[in-house]
């Protein structure tokens, strides 16, 4: 029986467990966002260390406490404050959500428990990582936000799979965000495909495949036009690949049409690439070495060149103007329920 290990589970009924808060009010370490009235610490994130000993029961929170503790992040965390940075704001719900899954795994919830809580931290993690992608590295860790997206997605799409019922009413979606996130790869699409006919059909996921085929055959203007359509959400998660699709349309269009002649106007390739004006749409061309010649471009193969680092900035067109009047909270409901 000793080859057994105990799982621990929680009884912390709070969202800081007790011990934690003492000393850390001690210490003078809690964040601005946790001072009150009323005073609402949640606990921080801590490597787990080799040879430690597993949290007693009194540090770890039950999964309605998690879920509450996600809420409270997404709710009154998350609104916006003058005297707080919205990277600073974000590094503290990230580091949250971060003790939020460890939580989780320590106690090996699954299941539809385990799914509330990660689904409701993912929405958070998409809309941070488009909002926040313009911040420099000093203020924004582009990888390390991505780690944890991908972390989370797996912890999720684990979730999924206790559930033999397909209870998970927002399983399609965010099979399909985790498509989105992970577009071209052939290791996400072979998961996807994985899945039970009727999760693959679903017109979340549909939608999610055919975007993925048009960037998988370079097929930028149908790429486009689908990515015009997409629901906020799914925006936010196909975002980070917009500046590598677009390059790679500019490389296929220079080869294309490569010809001293032929001009390309740019108003029209601004739409194409669904850009947010003229001046980004001139910006990008100028910085692959296109030659730009009386509000047209010319496309020559010779003249491409590869331009460094992709820059990944905000999109309005794609993504900020799908944003409705509401709440992040509201909206994250909205999404998971």
């Amino acid at each position: 029986m000793g080859g057994f290990e105990e799982v621990p589970a929680g009884t912390c009924q709070e969202m800081c467990p007790a011990g934690e808060l003492v000393r850390r009010r001690r210490q003078k370490r809690l964040h601005i966002l946790e001072l009150g009235p009323p005073e609402q610490a949640v606990k921080e994130y801590s490597r787990p260390a080799a040879g430690k000993e597993c949290p007693r029961p009194e540090e770890l929170r039950p999964p309605p406490v998690l879920l509450a503790t996600v809420r409270h992040l997404l709710g009154e965390a998350a609104r916006r404050r003058p005297d707080v940075s919205a990277a600073e704001q974000c590094a503290f719900i990230t580091d949250r959500l971060r003790a939020v899954r460890l939580d989780l795994t320590v106690q090996r919830v699954s299941g539809l428990a385990c799914a509330a809580v990660l689904e409701r931290s993912l929405v958070y993690l998409l809309r941070a990582g488009h909002q926040l992608c313009g911040e420099p590295a000093a203020r924004f860790d582009a990888h390390l936000h991505r780690a944890q997206v991908q972390e989370c997605f797996a912890a999720l799409r684990r979730a999924y799979r206790h559930e033999e019922d397909d209870r998970a009413a927002a399983q399609p979606l965010f099979q399909a965000l985790f498509l989105l996130y992970n577009l071209g790869a052939p290791d996400a699409l072979w998961q996807i495909l994985q899945l039970p006919n009727h999760i693959r059909a679903s017109p979340e996921l549909s939608t999610a495949r055919a975007i993925n085929l048009a960037y998988l055959e370079h097929n930028f203007a149908r790429f486009f036009r689908l990515a015009r359509k997409l629901p906020y959400l799914q925006s936010c998660a196909l975002h980070p690949h917009l500046a590598r699709a677009r390059r790679l349309a500019l490389l296929t269009f220079s080869h294309g049409f490569s010809s001293r002649n032929c001009r390309y106007p740019l108003d029209r390739l601004a739409h194409l690439l669904a850009v947010d004006s003229l001046e980004e749409a001139e910006a990008l061309c100028q910085a692959q070495g296109l030659t730009m010649l009386e509000g047209s471009v010319i496309f020559q193969k010779g003249s491409f060149k590869d331009s460094g680092p992709l820059n990944h900035s905000p999109s309005c067109l794609l993504v900020d103007r799908k944003w409705g009047q509401t709440t992040l909270q509201e909206f994250t409901e909205g999404v998971c329920s």
